[in-house]
């Protein structure tokens, strides 16, 4: 979230003091991203030696105002112009949540995921109700429009992004159980041992053959006209995927 540029656009509309940007920025965004006023003051001591504002004498409450430069609204201009940068996302929580759990000794990370979903869906509920207050206060026409439909933009972006999270976990989940039965019917497939293949339930078939006359035993190999010697099959080390807790 970029504070620097968002007074920036605050103060285009006219010299402000941090408090009264602080109070605008919140109502504008909904209070979605609060700031405190020690925030505010310290990116106006900083766009105050970039060159970007100044400042512009007091209101009557002696308040100290500051007012945008021509170098501020050129940064402004090409602020709105420039595309928001993605080729460095910001880090995400959740994200960084679920790849920690997948292979965690102690961790059910599909009670990781299912916890989340709740909670996701829950906060979409909200954003919807908000949503339609938003919408009531638009269509009221009331003095602050221009901060109802504001807000009503942040909102419709907040509910996009829980429903884009929902049907992520709803995939994480998913590719979750494809990995676990496919890891499964791996390790069947090496216990039954060479030659052997699994069932589709996942259980090994026995890797014996028989040669003509003789009548081969599970694992072992049949000897002309005679019965076959059984063999103890080996049983190879369980693959990576099939060991890892949480697969």
């Amino acid at each position: 979230m970029s504070i620097r540029h968002g007074l920036l656009a605050l103060l285009e509309r006219g010299p402000r003091y941090g408090s009264q940007l602080r109070t605008e920025f919140e109502s504008r965004t909904g209070s979605t991203w609060p700031l405190n006023v020690g925030q505010v003051y310290t990116t106006l001591s900083r766009l105050e030696r970039d060159g970007l504002i100044e400042q512009g004498g007091e209101d009557e409450a002696g308040h100290a105002l500051y007012a945008i430069t021509d170098a501020g609204r050129e940064e402004l201009r090409l602020w709105f112009e420039k595309p928001v940068d993605r080729t460095s996302p910001a880090r995400d929580e959740l994200a960084i949540k679920l790849a920690m759990a997948v292979g965690a000794p102690g961790v059910d990370i599909r009670n990781v995921i299912q916890s989340q979903r709740r909670h996701t869906v829950k906060a979409m509920q909200d954003y919807t109700r908000l949503k339609a207050q938003a919408i009531t206060a638009v269509e009221s026409g009331a003095s602050r429009e221009r901060d109802d439909v504001a807000w009503l933009l942040v909102l419709e972006q907040l509910i996009f992004r829980t429903e884009a999270e929902a049907r992520w976990l709803d995939h994480c989940e998913a590719r979750l159980i494809r990995l676990s039965a496919g890891a499964a019917a791996q390790a069947a497939a090496q216990a039954a041992g060479p030659g052997g293949t699994a069932r589709p339930d996942g259980t090994a078939r026995p890797g014996g053959t028989a040669s003509p006359g003789g009548t081969a035993h599970p694992g072992g190999t049949a000897h002309p006209g005679g019965t076959a010697q059984a063999v103890p099959p080996h049983v190879p080390e369980p693959s990576r995927a099939a060991s890892r807790p949480g697969t």
